[in-house]
């Protein structure tokens, strides 16, 4: 058989009526296949909007205090378009960033919100947070910074891929404590690409891949809970505690409790890892001599290098002093990260070639995000659902009642950014708390650990999505593998809730 002749059966396709890779069926003469997988997640995510598009009202939701909260229509259609968005995101039935524009677009079309203002969430500080921070990783791919870590880490960590990973892990985590895990996330890509690039030079997926890209995603999220410079949520859980207390929880102490528990998931979740994804080859033969020999290779750092990282510590040393010099204080992160971006291109460091090469998906993605968060918010759905999730557990034991506020922030923050399911659900659980004589103290901590984690969808966290770049998974991977991982989670949770913290000094019930 010529080499044409086999062309021609390609581009034949299979005979009529006979299921194709993925279950799809060829039609003879229209030259398409019908994926069958793809059209039913599809038509499920349109059912869902359409059957809370045509519900009757649905009942109010009440709070122990007396107060009623109605849910609106726009509400609840708020609530159908989270359904179908979810549903779109898991199955990735169109790309994860045309989901996103699909959520601005329904939110207009049926008069959820208006036009301007679904649209104008795209464009959101935090939006542009995320832009910055895959552009200094861009930086550090771009310059050759990228290499001289990776080759660096190797040395260290030597030819065990177990080892491997537990270094990626350990660095990612711990450069959380100083600087957002967005920008870290962003910052340890390349480096990851760069060493997986010694592993194999194969486009296929592997299990050593899966495990690399999706552990830094979860180990940035476990060391972020550690500091308030991790990342925004602590900051706003911290001043909803003191609105409503009426105390303040310090920086170091905030550290004192999120230090163990942050530190136990990284390396829990290096043997998850090592279970669910234990490399194909225990070993990278003659990896360290070979890492010795490229780094020497680079030669001494070059002054763009240099430049370049100058630049990056410097926008790292200004946000993080945001937390400490209060003159600093009201200046936005996001103005402060996209001064480094502005700084690339003054230098050329970067050029217009680097410009387009950024994930537009991902930045869609999150822009997704905010609209879908901003929604539930301004509909007042999130504070419905919050009171009626949380209300069923009134009169529970305040162990169920705490484990219960946790969950509810978990499925929340994996949903909608970590801080919008902190903002919605802490002051209902705040106030709740009492009348169960359960120590706020201990409802802040156990909400922060969970909105922290996000393990089962992209949009829970940046580093989610900027993993998922690697195309070494899909959505529905990344979910299915984010069960286990959020059931380990809440057990250590409940662990810490019920014996560590209280054994450490912090209340859980009130005198």
């Amino acid at each position: 058989m010529t080499d044409t002749d086999k062309k021609s059966i390609i581009e034949a396709g299979p005979p009529e009526g006979l299921p194709g890779e993925h279950g799809d069926v060829y039609i003879a003469g229209r030259g398409r296949r019908i994926d069958w997988r793809r059209l039913a997640c599809t038509s499920l995510g349109l059912f869902l909007f359409v059957a809370v598009y045509f519900s009757p009202d649905w009942p109010d939701a009440v709070d122990p205090a007396g107060e009623v909260f109605k849910l609106s229509r726009e509400g609840r259609l708020g609530l159908g378009l989270f359904l179908l968005a979810a549903t779109w995101w898991v199955f990735e039935v169109v790309p994860i960033g045309i989901t996103s524009i699909t959520i601005g677009v329904v939110q207009a079309l049926f008069l959820i919100r208006d036009a301007r203002v679904a649209f104008t969430d795209f464009m959101e500080p935090s939006v542009w947070f995320i832009l910055g921070s895959i552009v200094i990783g861009m930086v550090f791919t771009r310059t050759g910074l990228t290499k001289r870590m990776a080759y660096k880490m190797l040395v260290v960590v030597g030819e065990r891929t177990s080892m491997i990973y537990l270094g990626v892990f350990v660095l990612t985590a711990a450069l959380t404590h100083i600087m957002a895990h967005t920008a870290v996330a962003a910052t340890i890509y390349p480096l990851l690409m760069a060493i997986y690039a010694l592993y194999t030079d194969k486009e296929k997926p592997t299990k050593f891949g899966k495990g690399m890209f999706i552990g830094m995603a979860y180990t940035a999220g476990a060391g972020s809970i550690i500091t308030l410079l991790g990342a925004a949520r602590g900051a706003v859980a911290l001043g909803f505690y003191s609105d409503i207390v009426g105390r303040d929880i310090s920086f170091f102490e905030l550290s004192f409790y999120m230090f163990p528990i942050g530190w136990l998931m990284v390396f829990l979740l290096w043997g998850f890892f090592m279970v669910f994804f234990k490399p194909e080859q225990a070993r990278i033969p003659g990896l360290r001599e070979r890492a010795k020999s490229l780094y020497a290779k680079l030669g001494p750092m070059s002054g763009k290098e240099t430049l370049a990282l100058t630049i990056v510590l410097s926008t790292v040393a200004l946000m993080s002093l945001r937390s400490f010099i209060p003159a600093l204080a009201d200046v936005n992160k996001s103005a402060i990260i996209l001064s480094s971006t502005v700084l690339f291109f003054l230098f050329k460091i970067l050029t217009v070639e680097d410009l387009e090469e950024i994930p537009w998906n991902i930045i869609l993605l999150f822009g997704g995000a905010m609209s879908i968060g901003f929604c539930l918010w301004q509909t007042g759905a999130a504070k419905w659902l919050a009171v009626q999730w949380l209300v069923m557990f009134e009169k529970a034991p305040w162990f169920v009642f705490v484990m219960g506020v946790t969950f509810f922030v978990l499925i929340m923050t994996n949903f909608i950014m970590n801080v919008a399911a902190i903002a919605i659900s802490l002051p209902v659980a705040l106030v709740l708390a009492p009348y169960l004589g359960v120590a706020p103290e201990v409802i802040v901590f156990a909400s922060l650990v969970a909105a922290g984690m996000p393990f089962l969808l992209l949009v829970g966290a940046a580093p989610n999505a900027i993993a998922y770049n690697s195309k070494q998974f899909t959505t529905g991977e990344f979910f299915m593998y984010g069960l286990p991982a959020s059931l380990l989670l809440m057990i250590v949770i409940g662990f810490f809730v019920w014996f560590i913290w209280p054994m450490m000094g912090m209340p859980v019930l009130l005198e």
